[in-house]
């Protein structure tokens, strides 16, 4: 926080603003890479701004477009107001010196392409050390809301762990809504959900979303199962950290390689099963803007006066849940005006 108090995690939301405004010209264009590319320089170009040093644990799509925001970046760290809280002796502190992100500029590029929902600019940040770096690879992943969390077990068959989530929450299994990435990988996993009695939910993109949807009250997901991206899979414990849900995973190498990259990062127990307070520390947010938009933000809106964002922040260091309406105008190039915090 700085010396009025205010937490940073406001800060970052600029960060996915930028990359969502990037991306924003390639909606429908067909070109889904040229899109991230875009998002990720922008996104790179926020955070060199930043008033926090950043340095970048874990990057999606690191090794396509420009080499920016690779493993190992580090970036920002602009002088400015922004302060811990006060000492012992009263005086305030500089701010943590570097704190981790994982980013990823661009989710959902296919469609960004087909210019359909579900396209979103991400990061989590947090403290030096509070965020796990992965590889790039797949990672089996169970996500669901707090009261289900102690429920789940990952060495456990698909219709256990429904059944024992279904009674966390209080309900019966066919009441209950799974959501699964629609991938081929995924068709054994939806005849296993559809033979537990659960309702099924094929997705084209959007685990990390998904995830959120699950942790969230009232929004008709209760699950969130499947094997993603790894780097995702440290995000959404992010926002799992904030919002109180709980995900369940384990990393899903499919080569020798895959297996050293892991153990190159310190986690000797390839196979061992990760909870969120592995992957994500005390004091993470996590940021998301909606450019095509999707299950809970709009997406960019062109307006006569400006381009409109709709932004979340979530912070498990000062407890906010923020949506935030930015209108960047553009007759007379003055700064970000924000419209409101629904």
């Amino acid at each position: 926080m700085n010396a009025e108090g205010r937490c940073i995690c406001a800060r970052f939301a600029v960060v996915t603003e930028a990359a969502a405004l990037g991306a924003a010209d390639w909606i429908g264009r067909g070109d889904g890479l040229s899109g991230e590319r875009a998002a990720r320089t922008a996104m790179a170009a926020a955070l060199a701004e930043m008033p926090v040093k950043v340095r970048v644990v874990a990057s999606r799509g690191s090794g396509r477009g420009p080499a920016l925001l690779q493993p190992g970046d580090e970036l920002g760290g602009v002088p400015g107001d922004w302060v811990d809280e006060a000492d012992e002796a009263g005086e305030a502190k500089e701010l943590t010196p570097v704190w981790d992100a994982v980013v990823q500029p661009l989710e959902a590029l296919n469609a960004l392409a087909r210019g359909a929902e579900g396209a979103l600019a991400m990061i989590a940040a947090g403290p030096r050390g509070s965020l796990m770096p992965v590889p790039e690879m797949y990672m089996q992943k169970v996500m669901v809301a707090g009261q289900a969390g102690d429920a789940v077990d990952i060495d456990a068959s698909v219709g256990e762990n429904i059944q024992r989530v279904a009674a966390a929450l209080g309900r019966e299994p066919g009441e209950l809504v799974v959501v699964v990435l629609e991938r081929p990988r995924h068709e054994e996993l939806a005849a296993q959900i559809r033979a537990a009695g659960a309702r099924l939910r094929l997705i084209p993109d959007g685990d990390i979303s998904a995830g959120i949807a699950a942790a969230a009250r009232d929004s008709g997901v209760h699950m969130t199962i499947g094997i993603g991206g790894s780097v995702e899979g440290v995000i959404a414990a992010a926002a799992m950290r904030c919002l109180g849900g709980e995900i369940h995973a384990r990393f899903w190498p499919v080569s020798r390689h895959q297996v050293e990259q892991v153990r190159a990062t310190g986690r000797d127990d390839v196979e061992a099963p990760l909870a969120t307070a592995d992957m994500a520390g005390d004091g993470v947010l996590f940021a998301a803007t909606g450019v095509t938009g999707g299950r809970f933000l709009r997406g960019i809106d062109v307006r006569p006066d400006g381009v409109q964002t709709e932004t979340l922040v979530l912070c498990s260091n000062c407890h906010a849940v923020r949506t935030t309406k930015t209108l960047h105008r553009t007759e007379n190039r003055g700064p970000m005006v924000a419209l409101g915090i629904r």
